[in-house]
């Protein structure tokens, strides 16, 4: 009785002191001579214009996929501190960290290599594109982006393999050219933010300037983060506290050292740093021919992995240093667009794309000396073909695209003593690895009637991958080189009825597929303290079958209520399980006898849920938005269910905007259910290590950002995240989310 008394206090408590908040923010800016917007120039619609569904500009009435926009203002409000963060806040999608530099989005319970990436309209999935958690979102700029959209449910046939959970499309600004009436365009967007829970400073520039027929917009962002704060006040739904750091790894005199963290809720050796710039280009050949050239560059410090450096050991902790090496991100896209209103072909995309990534991985056991280095370069040469022809209520957008990937994988073995180098196991095959991808599609929209549309797409495609295996010094594997040739297909359909009293109802049937890549095929790697993944060359692509049923709403104008209903099966869904290496168990992997697994193809998995969405203009003044979203997977074997990893739980986010000509303040809570221990899957990647012996307890948030226009060109920026500093971890995640932070923003526009 006393917890349950304990819980309610809780909560009383929190919704006193927030609505507190929320009504002091709002007294002492409101003001009845501040001129407001009318409500009639706030309606609510499905007339939302969407580009990701299909390549082309349509409206949410014509598209039976769920999908949601973060757009420029949001995104500029939000005032995140990275674009994972962005997401996470929005609560458009769950997403794990294993360390303060990382983020990895689930979408539907697919995570990771299931979610497809794409940046200005380029797929920043590759060849290594990892089952477990990532960082790679982050060599986007969440500062330098327009808008993004974000689809759920199966999505290949536009966008071909991976995108089982969805895609995360991420738009950045776009170059302006010079209006009609003017010579030239210049806006300069200049920004300064501190943030109180990692003492982070960010430094962000962007410069437009545009003639009749040329424009060009630079973006550079510079963001530094100290050690990151967890929350201090106890979650009420467990009783102990967890992820606090006790001790941490020094090496004095030549020697490790445990030494006692002096502030347990500071997680010490988390921070990094970062840059990010944007360069773009656009030249207006004719009033109907234009050609962009698109070069991003992201690079980061050092990047600490909290969650390994807090892993037990026998003298204390297992590792004195783990750390990812600086990830670089170097993306060229040249773009052509063409549009003809009155010609057969309508418009007409062609992109040409190269990227350039590296990413390393660094890690020394405690009081040993012996520090591995295993680095990776990948290039990925890109090819879109876009067209759009539409010829009476027929829409149709068919096009071709390809992917060529290269991977070179080299490792060290450094004595740091001596510094002596030696030869060490590649993390993936030293030799020649190559992936190819390759289709083409076609997608259609028929407007039956005033009330019904047909949607419907098929893709035809081809994958192929080469793997070698050089030095088999340290793996004596039964083969040297690893090969995959997959005809890969997928398909949609689906019928939309928008009816004369603002419903619209959806039923679309969909298909996807993710062929193994070589992170699936023929890595080799410490999953987890006593366990090792070796390779596995007998996958086939995973599928989806994928049910969908969207049900939409809008009530006078002013209200939005949005839902969608879901069943995905799932065949050849590729998981982590118990395996035998050269017929034994268990192997000596970097000096630790650990249990062998690999990536395996399991008979059948599946998923279900929901969520709803609800957007009310409740007032000139007043936004009120709630989003909820609900999955359940689960794997089916002969003779057992069991969960499936990944699945992210119960999810809410409530938000009461307020807004006048100058001013604008948002309250919202963000609420995650607990996860049970029962429901995660251990050989997985749910990370049950890094959880209470019970799971993961469940959490809430308080949050309050305010934005006020000081000056025609400065606006300030200010809010609290976390208001009541509570600790909590998300679903998966290996170290705390940020206590209390406050933080300011000093913004100049031209």
């Amino acid at each position: 009785m006393g917890g349950l008394n304990f819980k309610f206090i809780f909560w009383i408590r929190t919704l006193v002191i927030s609505c507190l908040f929320l009504l002091t923010s709002i007294e002492i800016t409101f003001s009845q001579n501040l001129k407001v917007d009318t409500l009639e120039n706030k309606k609510i619609s499905l007339g939302e214009v969407l580009i990701s569904v299909n390549k082309v500009e349509e409206s949410k009435r014509s598209t039976a996929q769920q999908a949601k926009i973060l757009d420029a203002t949001e995104i500029s409000n939000s005032q995140s501190q990275t674009t994972a963060d962005l997401i996470a806040n929005s609560g458009s999608a769950t997403v794990q960290k294993s360390q303060l530099g990382g983020g990895s989005v689930t979408l539907r319970g697919f995570e990771a290599n299931r979610t497809l990436m794409v940046i200005d309209g380029v797929r920043m999935n590759n060849l290594i594109y990892r089952s477990g958690h990532l960082q790679n979102i982050l060599s986007t700029d969440n500062n330098s982006l327009d808008r993004i959209e974000i689809l759920y449910g199966p999505s290949s046939t536009i966008y071909g393999s991976d995108a089982l959970g969805g895609v995360i499309h991420m738009y950045t600004k776009k170059p302006l050219l010079a209006e009609e009436s003017l010579k030239s365009r210049i806006k300069v967007n200049v920004f300064s933010r501190y943030g109180s829970a990692d003492n982070e400073f960010t430094n962000h520039f962007d410069f437009n300037y545009g003639l009749k027929k040329f424009a060009s917009f630079t973006s550079f962002t510079y963001s530094k983060f100290a050690d990151l704060r967890g929350g201090e006040n106890k979650n009420p739904f467990y009783s102990d506290s967890y992820g606090e750091r006790e001790y941490y790894v020094e090496r004095i005199n030549g020697q490790d050292s445990l030494v006692r963290n002096s502030d347990k809720f500071l997680q010490v050796q988390s921070g990094y740093s970062q840059y990010d710039l944007v360069q773009k280009f656009l030249f207006q050949a004719t009033a109907k021919t234009s050609h962009s050239l698109n070069v991003q560059f992201s690079n980061s410090t050092d990047v600490p992995r909290y969650d390994r450096l807090t892993d037990p050991g026998s003298d204390g902790l297992n590792y004195a240093q783990w750390y990812y090496g600086p990830q670089t991100r170097l993306m060229t896209a040249y773009d052509m667009n063409f549009k003809n209103t009155e010609g057969k072909i309508q418009n007409v995309h062609l992109g040409l794309n190269f990227q350039d990534v590296t990413e390393s991985r660094h890690t020394r056991k405690f009081n040993n000396d012996n520090l591995t280095h295993r680095n990776e370069k990948v290039n990925v040469y890109g090819l879109n073909l876009d067209m759009q022809r539409i010829v009476k209520e027929h829409n149709i957008r068919f096009g071709l695209d390809g992917q060529f990937n290269t991977l070179k994988s080299t490792a060290t073995n450094e004595n740091i003593a001596t510094g002596i180098h030696e030869s060490l196991d590649t993390r993936y095959p030293d030799g020649d690895n190559i992936m190819l991808n390759s289709a083409v599609y076609i997608s259609h929209t028929w407007n039956i009637n005033e009330r019904f549309i047909l949607v419907d797409g098929l893709r035809l495609g081809f994958s192929m991958l080469h793997s070698e295996f050089i030095d088999t010094t340290f793996f004596k594997l039964p083969y040297t080189v690893a090969e995959q040739k997959n005809p890969v297909y997928s398909g949609s359909i689906g019928i939309i009825n928008n009816t004369q009293n603002d419903w619209k109802f959806s039923l679309l049937f969909s298909t996807g597929y993710r062929v193994p890549n070589i992170d699936d095929l023929s890595k080799v790697f410490e999953s987890a303290s006593g366990s090792v993944i070796v390779p596995n060359s007998d996958l086939k692509p995973e599928e989806t079958v994928n049910a969908e049923l969207g049900i939409s709403k809008v009530f006078s104008k002013k209200t939005l209520w949005e839902n969608s209903f879901y069943y995905t099966r799932i065949f050849n869904a590729i998981i982590t399980d118990k395996f035998t290496f050269n017929g034994q168990d268990s192997i000596l992997y970097d000096g630790t006898m650990s249990q062998v697994y690999a990536n395996q193809n399991q008979q059948k998995a599946f998923i279900y849920g929901f969520s709803s969405n609800v957007k009310s203009q409740l007032s000139e003044k007043f936004l009120f938005t709630f989003g909820m979203s609900y999955t359940y997977g689960r794997i089916n074997t002969d003779s057992t269910t069991y969960p499936l990893d990944h699945i992210p739980p119960f999810m809410a986010r409530i938000a009461l905007s307020y807004s006048v000509k100058k001013f604008n303040a948002e309250f919202s809570t963000i609420y995650n259910s607990a996860k049970k221990l029962k429901d995660y899957y251990l050989n997985g990647e749910d990370n049950e290590q890094y959880a209470t012996p019970e799971g993961m307890p469940a959490w809430m948030t308080f949050n309050l950002r305010t934005s006020y226009k000081i000056h025609k060109l400065v606006t300030l920026n200010a809010g609290i995240e976390n208001i009541l500093d509570t600790q909590y971890r998300t679903f998966a995640s290996g170290i705390n989310a940020p206590g209390r932070n406050v933080f300011v923003t000093a913004r100049f526009n031209y």
